[in-house]
């Protein structure tokens, strides 16, 4: 085999055993976690500490510490500590005095200390001495010391059930239950310098949430997150996010999330929430009367929520058994509340709670996180968007002709209506030329559509729409997404009314689920006249009645015909408004499934597969063989494509497509193709081999493609494809990942001798199996060997 250089991405590691001291990839393959598996841990053994609920667990190093909680008989104030490593319970060491046994109560890790604060505490066996606290303990990890602090000055109300976290060298405390009523104050103090602590309460604004108890709180992207909890008659399912910097509290809108997309949990108390990378993980709690056990993930970013699947190798399922005993203890793990979770590195470790019949747990189980960088798929195409880069086309629009520049790659894969004009356009453009095609130019783009020097831009006229809506529209071809109206702002509300009516004429069945629950969310008493009106006007008979209905409700009613508003609506809707109060309609319900149209991803896949052939505008040359392709889809998705085609575009508008100097398989280019047009990551092994160079080589905004190559590596190498992946190892000069291969070669050789590839093996590689047999194979199985021959 000779020593090749392959460009790689900076940040694998190189083995630098050749002689001629080249340059290796190697992707580190060994041992790994399957992504999403829960496994069941050893449960905490009585002799160590009893099974418990409302207690607290953090993480420090390579343990978990659980702090008190209750038996279900009594209080408990032990510290146990369970080594992730080993796998190991024991009881923590301890000095001093530590806090009287309570649950309800808080903990968090500041440098090499855990703090407690507050709680609930007493005799529940004998219902005595039960009160609220408010004191704050510490426990020193490196010398078992636990330490009152005593802290002058004005002190956080006694809670229980409330919210705690670190943030800037300070203890937060959130909300709670001070035995009278739930509290929704804040708290603060700083953990720095133990002589000098005082207690100063936060002056929030903004959308604070609701008084509120059993709930929990995460810190990510640089701010507090909560997430339901109790609240009375107010409980929810909203999450809300506190700015520390501004003290600002923001209420995060769920009701732009179309119907079919993934909704949040129910309203819920009793769960737990952890953050990890973007992402805020909920499970667990009760939730109207039962206890879920689906893990739901709120990605920051995207602000979109998703139901985990657990890998099919968790441990917390099982087959169908006939043995009813055994199969209500092998389907998947109970739901429970007043658990506790903490993070260890790429892993949330959940232990105890109350599970069915108020049973307490000793239970606790491991759920390994995914890493990956998030899809950039929808921000790519936004930037495109707002660049206007590679611009093709230019809408003029309305009476005035105002125009706004576009793609035809975007515009004619997402929407059907404007296809059409873009088609007639192009047709009229001919005309007037006087030709039917363009002369010169590569023969696999289709004519009208071939790269020159400066092409013209195709103008298109849409009389029936406004530019400020159609840009709105535009937005939401690049992105699936629209800017969500500020609350209350009357004309923002109006904005998107008359983008949904352009969502209409245009048949675009996503955007206008968009626009009215956007439009319904933000109706209130302030502005719900103007929007009836202006749906009369525009002919939106869904978001009238919208209005209507909102107006004859008995809280709004009296509110609403006293406004001034009122006086100056037309007649003939006050005659509507004051009929649907004195006799409401009859509701009516519909059977139909609401048609929410088609995804940005799902466009861009049927775009690839041939939808957008008519449109391609470049070449690319795969070891000679060409592919049509997209010239602004390219650039929006590769810094490589986007330098190349703005700074010396290639004169006949072909590409040569290599990744450094190693030209990839025709199956492996077509994963990267499907990558770059809709972000998809399934692919066989061998050809993560090819590309996990590639997110590097062609600059894409992130390297979510290598980690998915490199789990689809670690994972799926088998018996079947092991010969195809050693090929594409040897060729990437992925080392580690050949010496893998051959591994599996060796002990399953009467196997793998049987499949037809190994006939089309290099002679080369061959010689590496007969010399990996001959230094591996034992001569017990030499003799099996030739016995089976």
């Amino acid at each position: 085999m000779s020593c090749k250089s392959t460009k790689v991405a900076p940040s694998v590691d190189f083995d630098h055993s050749c002689s001629d001291s080249v340059e290796y990839l190697t992707l580190n393959f060994g041992p790994f976690e399957t992504v999403h598996r829960w496994r069941r841990l050893p449960p905490c053994d009585e002799f160590v500490g009893a099974r418990r609920s409302k207690h607290t667990v953090v993480a420090y190093r390579d343990a978990i510490y659980v702090f008190g909680g209750d038996n279900g008989k009594n209080m408990l104030n032990d510290l146990l500590r369970f080594d992730v490593k080993d796998c190991s319970w024991c009881r923590a060491f301890t000095t001093g005095t530590p806090p009287a046994p309570r649950y309800h109560h808080s903990a968090v890790v500041y440098g090499s200390s855990m703090f407690v604060f507050g709680g609930y505490t007493g005799d529940i066996y004998s219902n005595s001495n039960l009160k609220n606290k408010n004191d704050l303990f510490e426990y020193k990890f490196a010398t078992g010391q636990w330490t009152e602090w005593k802290v002058e000055g004005s002190l956080p109300v006694a809670r229980s059930a409330h919210g705690a976290t670190v943030y800037d060298d300070k203890l937060w405390i959130f909300a709670g239950y001070d035995g009278n009523a739930r509290l929704n104050d804040m708290w603060t103090i700083s953990l720095q310098d133990r002589e000098h602590a005082c207690w100063e309460e936060i002056d929030q604004s903004g959308e604070i949430p609701p008084s509120c108890c059993n709930f929990p709180v995460a810190v990510c992207r640089d701010k507090m997150f909560v997430f339901s909890g109790q609240s009375g008659a107010k409980i929810t399912n909203n999450l809300f996010q506190f700015e520390f910097k501004g003290h600002m509290w923001t209420r995060i809108p769920t009701e732009h999330l179309l119907r079919g997309s993934p909704p949040p949990p129910q309203r819920r108390y009793g769960h737990t929430m952890v953050a990890f990378d973007r992402h805020l993980y909920v499970f667990g709690g009760a939730a109207d009367n039962t206890l879920p056990n689906e893990l739901h993930c709120y990605d920051v970013d995207s602000q979109t929520w998703e139901v985990i699947q657990p890998s099919l190798d968790s441990e917390v399922h099982c087959k169908k058994v006939k043995d009813i005993f055994l199969e209500k203890r092998c389907k998947i793990w109970n739901g429970r509340l007043f658990h506790a979770a903490a993070v260890i590195q790429d892993a949330m470790y959940i232990f105890g709670g109350t599970v069915d019949n108020n049973v307490r747990s000793g239970e606790m189980y491991r759920f390994q996180f995914s890493s990956y960088p998030k899809c950039t798929l929808h921000e790519d195409y936004g930037k495109l968007w707002e660049n206007r880069q590679f611009c093709d086309v230019e809408f003029i629009l309305g009476e005035r002709e105002e125009r706004v520049l576009g793609h035809i790659a975007i515009v004619t894969a997402r929407c059907q209506w404007l296809r059409k004009k873009i088609l007639q356009a192009r047709d009229r453009q001919r005309q007037v030329r006087g030709d039917e095609a363009p002369s010169g130019g590569p023969k696999d783009i289709p004519a009208g559509n071939r790269p020159s020097s400066s092409p013209p831009l195709l103008e298109v006229s849409i009389r029936e729409a406004e530019a400020q809506p159609f840009e709105v529209l535009m937005q939401f071809l690049y992105t699936d997404k629209i800017q969500y109206p500020r609350r209350g702002h009357v004309q923002d509300v109006l904005l998107i009314m008359d983008v949904y009516k352009l969502a209409l004429s245009f048949k675009l069945s996503r955007l206008e689920q968009l626009c009215v629950q956007y439009i319904e969310a933000s109706v209130d008493l302030q502005n719900v006249l103007s929007v009836c009106e202006n749906a009369n006007k525009l002919q939106l008979d869904q978001l009238k009645e919208h209005c209507l209905n909102f107006v004859v409700k008995e809280s709004h009613f009296n509110q609403v015909i006293m406004t001034k508003e009122f006086e100056h609506l037309s007649t003939p809707l006050i005659v509507e408004i004051v009929r649907r109060k004195q006799q409401p309609p009859p509701r009516l319900y519909s059977d139909q499934p609401v048609d929410i149209g088609t995804s940005l991803v799902q466009d861009m896949k049927a775009y690839l597969e041939g939808g957008g052939l008519e449109f391609c505008n470049i070449v690319l040359l795969l070891d000679g063989h060409p592919q049509p392709a997209h010239q602004a889809i390219l650039a929006a998705r590769s810094s490589y494509f986007e330098a190349m085609f703005r700074s010396f575009m290639p004169e006949d508008g072909q590409v040569n497509i290599s990744i450094g100097e190693m030209v990839p398989s025709k199956q492996a280019f077509e994963s990267m193709l499907r990558y770059i047009y809709y972000g998809d990551v399934n692919m066989p092994p061998e050809d993560s081999l090819y590309l996990f160079s590639a997110p590097y080589y062609y600059g894409f905004s992130n390297n979510r493609l290598q980690a998915y190559c490199k789990q689809n590596l670690e994972m799926n190498v088998t018996v079947e494809n092991v010969l195809q992946i050693l090929e594409a190892a040897d060729k990437t000069q992925a080392l580690d990942m050949k010496k893998h291969c051959l591994h599996i070669i060796v002990h399953q050789f009467i196997k793998v001798s049987k499949l037809p590839n190994l006939r089309s093996l290099s002679q080369l590689l061959l010689l590496d199996i007969i010399e990996s047999l001959a230094t591996h194979i034992s001569d017990k199985q030499c003799a099996e060997m030739c016995s089976d021959i």
